[in-house]
């Protein structure tokens, strides 16, 4: 499999492109039960779907990644702070941070670690959102044909930490005391191609490319163009999403 930086440099424009951005109401209701909202850490930001929303709630963002190509395609604004590294060793300062959010990305991380990096950064009663999604969901024909893709075409190339994902990382250490959050979920209006594009955009399809030199999405394409039907036309697209918020305690 990809070391992830080597993944995330290739992808990084993909990602940027075609992966989908959270539903804004979900950052209000955050940044209302902070302690404060003097700073958020936007831990593995990637491209920045999260950190424009953090941004808008918060008096500073300050967003990292492992990836200098994916931060160098991430939308900028005069209170985020872009730095390449990694989770688990921040350069924040002790007991500054109201708000950790890790969007899609705690599967990579060294989880006891990243849990003792959140403890020290954090300021009293402040909060740790992980959120995770799976597959989309659009109409049966065509969730069953992204479903063979995921598993039966490119399954073998996942990591092995995806399975964190499909479970909603419930299988990973969560040692905060938890609060109950309202459904949130991610919703978008895609043409087919905004769809192929993002399918090109999975990990497991980069390294099923690299590994077998044929695009796994291009041979399915005629067969997702029969399930869409008009071209042109854009279909909703949704993803379930969990949301495991917790209390930082020392």
């Amino acid at each position: 499999m990809s070391d992830p930086r080597q993944l995330f440099t290739r992808q990084s424009a993909a990602y940027r492109t075609f992966r989908p951005t959270y539903d804004a109401q979900l950052f209000a209701w955050l940044a209302e039960r902070a302690p404060a909202r003097g700073l958020a850490w936007d831990c593995a930001c990637g491209s920045g779907q999260a950190t424009l929303d953090l941004a808008r709630h918060f008096q500073r963002v300050v967003a990292t990644d492992v990836s200098q190509a994916q931060l160098d395609q991430a939308p900028t604004a005069a209170n985020i702070d872009y730095r390449c590294e990694p989770a688990e060793h921040s350069s924040l300062a002790e007991g500054s941070v109201d708000l950790t959010l890790v969007a899609q990305a705690l599967h990579w991380f060294d989880v006891d670690a990243f849990h003792a990096e959140v403890r020290r950064v954090s300021r009293p009663g402040a909060l740790l959102a992980v959120l995770s999604y799976n597959l989309l969901e659009i109409e049966p024909a065509l969730d069953a044909l992204v479903g063979h893709l995921y598993h039966d075409v490119v399954g073998p190339y996942w990591a092995t930490g995806r399975r964190h994902v499909e479970n909603g990382y419930a299988d990973l250490p969560f040692p905060l005391p938890r609060l109950e959050v309202p459904p949130f979920g991610l919703h978008a209006q895609w043409s087919l191609e905004h769809l192929l594009g993002y399918l090109q955009s999975w990990s497991a399809v980069a390294d099923y490319r690299a590994a077998e030199g044929v695009d796994p999405v291009e041979r399915l394409r005629p067969e997702f163009a029969r399930a869409w039907g008009e071209t042109a036309r854009l279909r909703e697209v949704r993803w379930p999403l969990t949301v495991n918020l917790g209390v930082v305690t020392r």
